[in-house]
């Protein structure tokens, strides 16, 4: 929502002027977040008798328009500026001042017992928590229920395996969706389990850890107040050294690590749809994704794996956000790290960006997902591997001439063993489709 008056102040506009750079803000989840801090950390104060009760309650009515979006194109400063935060922080100080009609002041009121260096990186871990679990939490949550349904559809379907992308044993087409469950469940282990030290917070430690200038309650106040509004389901606390947490912010770097497993899970799986969806006529075309558009320009009838292409584009961005976040995670020095602002911006681009991608990978690809069950017959009585299961007996050496000569003659592995003298009775037990891509 749009304001009907400028709410900034000079240091705002100097810092407009200051860092032409992306045109990208800082993200308006941070904003919101800095809002909230500063609502609960004036009526803190207030309790504490450091500022005026009627002073404080303005400030927080002020926050609370800023949490509700109403003010969101008062905070136009590039996400590439100072590496503290400290343009930001002053923008939201000196927006929330306005609205109380000048009587806040930015620094002494709105900022009591606070630093950009504390504030800004508790407000990025706190919108970075919240993305989680509101949106990146559900979002693989339907993604492995939906991969678990076409699981338990998929269950009868025998098609060749494959490894090294050659002909392996048959295995079942459920339980390869049934490992793609899997894969992304402990994604979802890893992510969740990032956010007890990404709920530790710097909140206190002011300018170098050390918490000068703010009351030795304040922080332990302020997010007991957060805590008890429900904004999360993350437990919020200050951390055992805010030093150590204004140095480096390895909480958020690895919240960025366990998103780029996620990444990864989705490329092999998208990667995996692709190649089994592939043809319809020369490639392996087990399974049918959903024609959702044209696939070509100028090839008619040509039908793309869009959903799947879109996904891998998604990973490789947050895979390159990770190596941005690592580096800007390496780059803390003594009593402070100076890329805050870009750590905040790259982690929660890469929990929306895989949130979405999750969403339309559920709805427009898995949930339509068919599988073409007579061309996996046929290509997994076709698959030499299958005389694997001979192994025991016939003997390894025995198998292999009768694999060969399968592949030379172009002919199945049953009629050469036929001829080689395996009983029919040994063939019709042994190479039972079903029992060997069950493992058994």
């Amino acid at each position: 929502m749009a304001s009907d008056r400028q709410l900034w102040g000079t240091e705002t506009a100097r810092a407009i002027e200051n860092f032409p750079i992306s045109g990208r803000p800082m993200p308006v989840a941070v904003v919101h977040w800095l809002a909230i801090v500063k609502r609960e950390a004036a009526h803190v104060n207030a309790d504490l008798g450091l500022l005026d009760g009627d002073l404080a309650a303005a400030i927080a009515r002020a926050a609370d328009e800023i949490v509700s979006g109403d003010h969101d194109d008062q905070f136009p400063i590039d996400v590439y500026q100072t590496g503290s935060g400290t343009s930001t922080n002053m923008n939201v100080n000196e927006v929330i001042a306005s609205l109380t009609d000048g009587a806040a002041h930015p620094n002494d009121h709105v900022n009591l017992g606070q630093s950009s260096n504390d504030t800004v990186p508790t407000a990025a871990q706190l919108a970075a928590l919240a993305a989680i679990e509101r949106r990146f939490v559900p979002a693989i949550g339907r993604l492995i229920d939906e991969l678990r349904a076409r699981a338990d559809e998929f269950d009868d379907v025998v098609k060749p395996g494959r490894t090294h992308l050659m002909d392996a044993v048959p295995v079942v087409l459920g339980h390869e969706f049934a490992a793609y469950a899997a894969q992304l469940e402990e994604c979802l282990e890893r992510v969740v389990g990032s956010l007890p030290a990404l709920g530790r917070v710097p909140l206190g430690g002011t300018a170098v850890g050390n918490g000068i200038g703010a009351h030795h309650e304040f922080a332990d106040r302020v997010l007991r107040r957060i805590s008890g509004a429900g904004l999360l389901d993350t437990p919020i606390a200050t951390p055992g050294d805010r030093i150590a947490r204004q140095g480096a912010h390895d909480a958020m770097v690895g919240t960025s690590g366990a998103l780029e497993v996620t990444a990864v899970a989705l490329t092999k799986i998208c990667n995996d749809l692709r190649w089994m969806a592939s043809g319809p006529d020369t490639g392996l075309g087990e399974i049918r994704l959903p024609a959702l558009q044209k696939g070509s320009s100028i090839m008619p009838g040509k039908v793309n794996p869009v959903i799947p292409e879109a996904v891998l584009q998604v990973a490789a961005r947050v895979v390159g956000n990770h190596t941005t976040m690592t580096v800007a995670g390496m780059s803390g020095t003594l009593e402070l790290n100076v890329m805050v602002p870009l750590m905040a911006a790259t982690l929660l681009e890469s929990i929306d960006l895989l949130a979405n991608a999750m969403e339309v990978l559920t709805d427009k690809c898995v949930a339509g997902i068919e599988a073409d069950r007579d061309r996996s017959r046929f290509l997994a009585e076709r698959t030499l591997a299958i005389a694997t299961a001979l192994n025991a007996e016939l003997g390894y050496e025995r198998v292999e001439r009768i694999v060969k000569e399968a592949d030379r003659s172009d002919r199945p592995v049953r009629e050469v063993a036929r001829e080689e003298g395996v009983d029919d009775e040994v063939l019709d037990r042994v190479l039972d489709l079903v029992r060997i891509a069950r493992g058994h």
